[in-house]
């Protein structure tokens, strides 16, 4: 495989969460690490989009390959609020579920801090260091939490201006400021532009709510854009193509969903696969191996891929060993 309580807490999360349980938590569950055993796992994902989407449905599958009906799961959505994130961790711990996954940085962070006990795999996280305040970091976390992470090459992103739009010299990053590992992207592509010679402004949004204004200003200032792994940017990428496409300012992306509705290219991993490899650490977990001793693992295999349709419509060639987004 390629390389994831109290009464006002239950009525505020059933307002709050926009998926439902796809198993009904029975309270049954088990972490013995027999055969006969049933177990509970619980999903929070922060936001509906492609990418998130992919990774949580490849966690699942490879955990029901594994265990059958033996398995079930508590899948939350967090709607894009980390608050509602904290809330659903701390439902799971109510829960006693076995183990959690966390579907993006605030989900790693909201689960990471409601328990020390019950295992949680992180999957959707660029790096974990910067999600969890680990200075130094060194590839294991070395408590109840590992996962996978979805950082692709960020020196290669960035040389793809190079290759696809040569002539374009001022380049905008644009992001959400509330996601940390989009800080982290944005920070270490702008130093590899600025060493291809590359003038680069950074634009940020505190949520989906100023990300047309936002795009617009970058659009007007720059020859193009750049936009990290960022969840807000994902869920609002027909927005930002709604700006950006009319402008004729081409976009460049951290990964395939985003690039699929607002980019012209990224250099992307298989977010189904990523939450495949998370699942099969999770059926390692539940068998009885020590989370704490589990490096973060990473995909191993980014492909260049590009958008056809925007790619035509921006004039835009694109070498041959990029593959057309499906």
């Amino acid at each position: 495989m390629k390389k994831f309580t109290s009464m006002i807490l239950a009525a505020a999360a059933a307002v709050s969460m926009t998926a439902c349980s796809s198993g009904s938590p029975s309270g049954s569950n088990s972490s013995s690490g027999g055969e006969s055993d049933t177990y509970l796992v619980g999903i929070c994902q922060l936001v509906q989009h492609v990418a998130l989407d992919a990774a949580t449905q490849g966690f699942m599958d490879e955990l029901t390959s594994e265990f059958g009906d033996k398995v079930e799961f508590d899948k939350q959505n967090a709607s894009g609020d980390p608050a509602t994130c904290t809330m659903i961790a701390n439902q799971f711990v109510s829960e006693k579920v076995d183990l959690m996954l966390a579907n993006a940085t605030p989900a790693l962070q909201a689960a990471a801090s409601a328990t020390d006990s019950i295992p949680v795999l992180g999957t959707s996280i660029t790096e974990y260091g910067v999600a969890l305040g680990i200075n130094d970091f060194n590839g294991t976390v070395g408590t109840n939490v590992s996962g996978t992470s979805d950082l692709a090459p960020l020196g290669q992103q960035a040389e793809m201006f190079d290759e696809l739009l040569p002539d374009a010299k001022n380049i905008g990053i644009l992001y959400c400021s509330a996601e940390a590992n989009s800080v982290y992207q944005a920070e270490e592509v702008k130093k590899a532009l600025e060493t291809l010679g590359k003038t680069v402004t950074v634009y940020t949004f505190s949520d989906s709510n100023d990300v047309a204004s936002v795009t617009a200003t970058a659009c007007n200032e720059n020859d193009a854009l750049y936009i990290p792994t960022d969840n807000t940017a994902a869920s609002s990428a027909e927005a930002i193509n709604n700006v950006a496409l009319p402008a004729g300012v081409p976009i460049i992306a951290g990964e395939e969903g985003l690039c699929k509705g607002c980019g012209i290219a990224s250099l992307s991993i298989d977010y189904y696969e990523l939450g495949r490899a998370t699942g099969a650490m999770a059926v390692r977990v539940l068998k009885g191996e020590d989370i704490s001793a589990m490096p973060i693992e990473y995909y191993q295999n980014p492909v260049k891929k590009y958008n056809a349709e925007l790619c035509k419509e921006l004039g835009i060639t694109v070498p041959s060993d990029y593959t057309a987004i499906e």
